[in-house]
């Protein structure tokens, strides 16, 4: 997923084993739109329910079961609605070509959610794009993918024309390697992208974890499809 972070990266092929059981146990999704505390025991499987928040798109979230919120002092790991200009302050790794999609998308609101696994090892990332029409929300959705380099597609069934990808990156600046599997769709008039990554050191044996990010697309697509219209 795109995002503002420092570093040289080198992108390299990633062997993707798709598995109905998933990567390791990851790939059991819940739907929530409740963030979720330190020690809290994991959230029931049920749909999202949509709350009384500052954002109408809080309610049609999803996020994994069991895992946690993130760092509130980081802007990358918060969770909440933004605006235009916030997301291009604060979450944009490409502000001025970010200023121009989302201009000509008619860009009305958007909303992140953050969490991180039990053991901080892995990180989830969603944000969905409120923008004028469908075909505008296609517009920004390829805009927003054209700006990275991908390496693999891999399967979500149920979610026919999900842009996807699973890649390895090598932050050879700062000596770390990354696994990233991500996701991006359209419902209507809203463009959704899905990352989860894990880094370690160069030496480690990462793997994207396409399972889980196929499960809570699959999810995530049944959730704007209910209640967005």
């Amino acid at each position: 997923m795109r995002r503002a972070a420092p570093g040289v990266a080198v992108v390299l092929s990633a062997l993707v084993v798709m598995s109905v059981s998933g990567c390791g146990n990851s790939a059991g999704a819940v739907t929530t739109s409740e963030p979720e505390t330190g020690a809290a025991a994991p959230a029931p499987s049920a749909p999202p329910v949509a709350k009384t928040a500052v954002s109408g798109l809080a309610g049609l979230v999803v996020v994994p079961k069991g895992y946690l919120t993130g760092d509130t002092t980081d802007p990358g790991e918060q969770s909440g609605p933004f605006s235009r200009e916030s997301y291009l302050n604060t979450l944009s790794a490409s502000p001025s070509e970010d200023r121009a999609l989302l201009l000509n998308a008619h860009f009305a609101e958007g909303y992140q959610a953050y969490r991180t696994s039990a053991d901080r090892k892995k990180h989830y990332t969603v944000k969905i794009f409120r923008v004028g029409s469908k075909a505008q929300a296609d517009i920004l959705r390829r805009g927003f993918w054209a700006q990275e380099t991908h390496s693999r597609a891999f399967a979500v069934p149920g979610v026919p024309g999900a842009l996807t990808d699973a890649r390895i990156v090598v932050a050879t600046s700062v000596g770390r390697t990354e696994a990233v599997a991500e996701s991006s769709f359209v419902v209507g008039s809203l463009v959704t992208e899905i990352s989860v990554s894990q880094s370690g050191d160069l030496t480690a044996d990462l793997t994207p974890d396409t399972a889980l990010v196929a499960a809570i697309t699959k999810q995530q697509r049944q959730s704007l499809s209910r209640k967005s219209g």
